[in-house]
């Protein structure tokens, strides 16, 4: 273990290296100015380093065993017969996974630090028109709706590309009947529902249930929970923003 860590120390040192390299070298040689609050600079790339540290070890100990346990604990023959009647090959013998899938997706959603850095600003940039917790909650909606979507695909084996195009299409279609001002925080809210808290749980679930479920193969299904994971509260945020307009004008019809 003191291996791996010290491993995965250097690893970070030379992965955050470059961006500090780049920011000081614009900083003298293009800005042309000493860099400001230079200790308190470099005890936060201190404690940077050492916080991906123990966040990535976290990671390879935690968050991708735990995700990858609980798809196959799920998927598994003997737990399905126990609370399914039917034949166990039926997409309705894995109702527990797409349950499972949908709580950690909007639970890991909610933790989620970029998320709530982005609802924050746009909270401060609207005015306190955008609430903070709103705009979590229905991001972590569409996760949650995506990841069980994702299972399901991953149950039947259907084709990726369709449940992608025929998101994107809808996507694409509410952007042109939703407020232009809110179209931009929906897209941002899509891509960072795909970050540090949420990737690792959701990618080795995925690969968990492909490399149980029968004739399915983890590197051609066990992937794609991500992408569906991007494209879905782009949809939940439009579809609230127009739920909201819909709203407006019934009051004021109702007027």
């Amino acid at each position: 273990m003191l291996n791996d860590l010290f491993f995965t120390f250097i690893t970070t040192i030379r992965d955050v290296a470059p961006i500090i390299i780049l920011i000081a070298a614009f900083q003298i040689f293009v800005i042309k100015k000493t860099i400001p609050n230079l200790k308190k600079v470099a005890l936060g790339v201190v404690l940077v380093i050492f916080g991906l540290t123990f966040f990535l070890m976290g990671l390879e100990l935690a968050l991708f065993p735990v995700g990858e346990l609980m798809a196959k604990q799920l998927s598994n023959s003997e737990f399905v017969e126990k609370y399914y009647s039917g034949v166990s090959t039926d997409w309705q013998a894995y109702y527990w996974v797409y349950i499972f899938a949908a709580l950690i997706g909007f639970s890991t959603t909610i933790a989620e630090p970029s998320l709530y850095a982005v609802a924050v600003k746009a909270n401060e940039v609207t005015g306190g028109t955008i609430s903070i917790f709103n705009l979590r909650f229905i991001v972590a909606l569409g996760v949650a709706f995506a990841l069980a979507i994702g299972t399901y695909r991953i149950v039947v084996g259907d084709s990726l590309a369709i449940y992608i195009t025929v998101g994107y299409i809808t996507v694409l279609i509410q952007t042109m009947f939703v407020k232009k001002d809110l179209v931009a925080l929906a897209y941002d809210s899509g891509g960072v529902t795909t970050s540090t808290v949420t990737v690792p749980i959701v990618a080795a679930l995925g690969l968990g249930l492909a490399s149980v479920i029968p004739g399915r193969n983890p590197a051609l299904d066990g992937f794609g929970l991500i992408a569906l994971a991007s494209v879905f509260p782009v949809i939940t945020v439009l579809g609230y923003a127009q739920a909201i307009d819909l709203i407006k004008y019934i009051n004021k019809f109702k007027k």
